[in-house]
This record gives structure tokens, sequence and C-alpha cells, in this order.
């Protein structure tokens, strides 16, 4: 195994999984064909772990682009690639589960995916996969049957792996205490504005690698700022190390024994992404980015549609703020 890979346990097997994916969710969640060129790209550059949801309406672009690198021999075989996908809150029902990840594998065209994630640790009411959410339609979650149907995913080898997205220590725990094939993997907000450190040492002692989503600071809004790429800290030690300020997020976090799934449509800035491996954050930068003012960017609240009345709503139970 190299460098650029991880070891990821699943029940009585390990597999290798590329420590550095392309993600592909994005708001609004839309197909263009820049998208679709997009993957391409990253599969030429070397890409081989590529991270969807049924949320993101990305399942069968993705799923053209990988038999699009089959015909034109960017790869061997299926095999040569890492594909994760997600299920959405509304299918997140013990009697749903099974039906969705066969609609995302028809929809990518595969007979297997290498991870399949609960995306959120809440349910939805059943229906049509929208977004923002409505705070009318959250449910309960029965955390131990809709775990017991991702079991079974993966026993019939509709998935290789299983694991978690957006779970807190408290939701972990109560996961572990029923499951018969713990998490592969938690995929979390990590970035060096927001270090999650108690959390990456709940899953490291648990077994459960952590992925990072939003390694960069997540998706730019109108009027907002991105905390990582405009951190002062992250910017000196750029320029001490002839390194672009993203490539000294994402060594950090590769750093701290974690993997990350990147978004980026830009094959130059693809390509900058991938060169982490062959240097080091010195002590002292490791200290001055433990000294960075953390702050949260995504958060159940963060799902709700713009109209809803936050402060009448108890999300305390399927929130993924913690300390």
């Amino acid at each position: 195994m190299s460098i650029t890979e991880v070891a990821l346990s699943s029940s009585s097997t390990t597999r290798a999984m590329p420590v550095l994916g392309m993600g592909t969710g994005g708001y609004p969640f839309t197909v263009d064909a820049k998208k679709k060129l997009a993957i391409r790209h990253a599969i030429e550059l070397g890409y081989r772990h590529f991270d969807t949801a049924s949320l993101y309406q990305f399942e069968p672009a993705l799923g053209e682009a990988i038999a699009e690198a089959l015909h034109l021999g960017l790869i061997n075989s299926r095999s040569d690639l890492f594909i994760t996908s997600k299920l959405w809150c509304t299918d997140a029902h013990p009697d749903l589960v099974l039906p969705a990840i066969r609609e995302t594998l028809r929809n990518l065209k595969l007979d297997y995916l290498d991870l399949y994630l609960i995306h959120w640790p809440m349910s939805l009411k059943p229906g049509a996969c929208s977004f923002p959410i409505k705070s009318e339609d959250i449910v309960p979650l029965d955390l131990k049957s809709v775990w017991g149907a991702m079991e079974e995913c993966q026993r019939l080898g509709l998935a290789k792996s299983i694991g978690v997205s957006n779970f807190t220590r408290k939701k972990i725990a109560e996961l572990l205490q029923t499951a018969k094939i713990p998490p592969a993997v938690n995929q979390v907000e990590l970035n060096p504005v927001w270090q999650q450190k108690n959390l990456r040492e709940f899953c490291k002692e648990k077994g459960i690698h952590v992925i990072a989503y939003s390694p960069l600071g997540g998706q730019a809004w109108p009027g907002s700022k991105n905390l990582v790429l405009e951190s002062e800290v992250l910017n000196d030690i750029s320029k001490a190390k002839g390194k672009t300020v993203a490539q000294v997020s994402l060594r950090w976090i590769y750093e701290q024994g974690a993997s990350m799934v990147v978004k980026s449509l830009n094959k130059e800035r693809m390509k900058e992404n991938m060169g982490i491996f062959d240097w080091e954050l010195s002590e002292e930068d490791h200290l001055k980015i433990s000294q960075i003012p953390q702050c949260k960017r995504i958060s159940t609240y963060s799902l709700l549609s713009p109209q809803e009345s936050r402060n009448s709503i108890d999300l305390l139970d399927v929130d993924i703020v913690e300390d």
C-alpha cells in the first residue's frame, strides 16, 4: 500500500482506499458538461476515489464518466476506482435502504459501491429527494434498524464497506451498541478551521477512519468568507513552504491520519491538490495551526429552508455540532 492509500477495515476484510478523493457535491445540485469533463480530467491526472450521493443528482453523470474512462482506456477495469455514495434522509428507513442503494447502482451503472454512507444522522418523510429540507418533514431515525439494512447491503455485496457521515461521538456510540458490522468510516466537515480533535480521537479509538469533506473551507456563498483559504496563519505557512494554502490545509488533514474529498473543476488545481505527499509540516506549523480560531460552517440548521424559523425548531437530537 502506498502513502496515497489508507487501509479501510470492513468486517473481516481490509481494503485500500485512496487518501485523496474528488467530491461531486455543490449546491445548487445541477449537472453540466463542465462537471462531467472534470471527472475525466481527474481520472487522467490519477484520481481514483470519487465521492457522490443521491442528493447531489450526479450519480448518472458519474456513471457515464466511468464508462467513458473504461472505453478510452484511462482505467483498466471498474476495480481501479473507489466509488462512494450516500443514503439520503428520505430513504433512511429500514425498508427503503436496499431499494435506495439499488437505485444508486442503476444510476452509476455499477454492480457494487466501494463505500456506502448514511448521509446524515436523521430521517425525513419518505418521498422525493428535496433540498433545502422542511422541519416538518424530519422524523425520528430508527438507527438500529437502518444500520441493520446497511449491514445487509454489505452482506449482499452491494457495498464493500459501509459507514456514516456527519455523526457525532454520541451518535456513533449509540450505533456501536447494536451494530454487528461497525462503521468503517465517518465522513465529516474537517479542516484547519474546524479541527474536530475530540471526534477524531474518538473515531481512532473505535477503529473508524475519518474522511474530511470541505477540506478547503467549503462552498463559497455570496458575501461569505472562506476562513481556510483566507487564513493568515495558513497563508504565512504556505509562503514559507512554497506551497498553496490549499496544499497546506490538505497536508494538515493528511498528517492527522484522515483522508479527504476535494471538489474542483479546474484541472490545474486538481493537480496542485495532489502535491501533498512529498513534504511535511513542522512542529511549529502544527502549533500555529492548532491555535486558529474554530468555526463550523455546516449544521442541521444549515439544511433548512431560509423561510424556516430556527428559534422554534429543536434539532438537538439530530444536529452535528459538538465540542
